[in-house]
C-alpha cells in the first residue's frame, strides 16, 4: 500500500504541469498550450513519425522520454527555446525532475532519470529523434498561427533555422520539409 500511496502523491504532484504555460498557442486558439498538452502532443506525434527516423529507435523509450522530458518545469516553469538553452536552467529542471521522480517508490525512478538524462544529451537514435519529435508542434504552432510566438518574442530566423537544426538529426526528411515551411514564414514576414 505504501507504494501505491507514493505512486499516486506522483500522480496528483504531475497536475501541476498542466499550470505550466508555454510560449505557444494551440492551433486556432487564443490560450496558450500548457506543458502536459504538449507532452501528450509530442508523445503522440513521435508515434505518427518513428518510421521517418533517420536511424531505428525504441518508439517505447522515445514515448517515455517524452511523457517526462518537462517533467522539470514543474519547478522550474517554461522559457521560450530560444532564450532556455543555459546551464542555469538545465541545472533547475534536473533538480526539478528529480524532485518529482522522487516521490515515487525507491528504484522506480532511476529509469526515468536515466532516460531524462539521455534525452538531455541527446546523443542516442532515441533520444534524438525524441528531440527532434520534440520540436515539431511549436513550430507547427507559429506556422499555423501567423509567428505569433516568434513576433512576440522578437525571435530571429537564425535563432529558428539554429535551434531547430537538431530535427534534422533525428529526421533529416522531417527536417528538410520543415525548412521549407519556415522559408515561407521568412517570405510572409514572420520571421526576419
Amino acid at each position: 500500500m505504501e507504494n501505491l500511496e507514493k505512486i499516486l502523491r506522483f500522480i496528483v504532484e504531475i497536475e501541476k504541469l498542466k499550470d505550466v504555460h508555454r510560449k505557444t498557442r494551440p492551433i486556432g486558439l487564443s490560450r496558450y498550450e500548457n506543458s502536459a498538452e504538449h507532452s501528450w502532443h509530442v508523445c503522440l506525434s513521435a508515434l505518427m513519425l518513428y518510421q521517418h527516423a533517420d536511424e531505428p529507435v525504441d518508439i517505447d523509450r522515445v514515448i517515455k522520454m517524452l511523457l517526462i522530458h518537462d517533467l522539470g518545469e514543474i519547478d522550474a516553469g517554461d522559457t521560450i527555446i530560444y532564450a532556455s538553452e543555459t546551464p542555469e536552467l538545465k541545472a533547475a529542471e534536473a533538480e526539478g525532475v528529480k524532485r518529482v521522480l522522487g516521490l515515487l517508490p525507491e528504484g522506480m525512478d532511476t529509469e526515468f532519470i536515466t532516460l531524462w538524462y539521455e534525452f538531455e544529451a541527446g546523443e542516442t537514435a532515441d533520444a534524438k529523434f525524441a528531440k527532434a519529435v520534440d520540436r515539431v508542434p511549436p513550430l507547427l504552432h507559429n506556422l499555423h498561427g501567423d509567428g505569433h510566438s516568434w513576433r512576440a518574442h522578437d525571435v530571429s530566423k537564425a535563432q529558428v533555422f539554429s535551434i531547430n537544426e537538431r530535427i534534422g538529426k533525428g529526421c533529416l526528411a522531417l527536417w528538410e520539409l520543415l525548412k521549407i515551411k519556415l522559408n515561407v514564414a521568412v517570405t510572409k514576414g514572420w520571421l526576419k
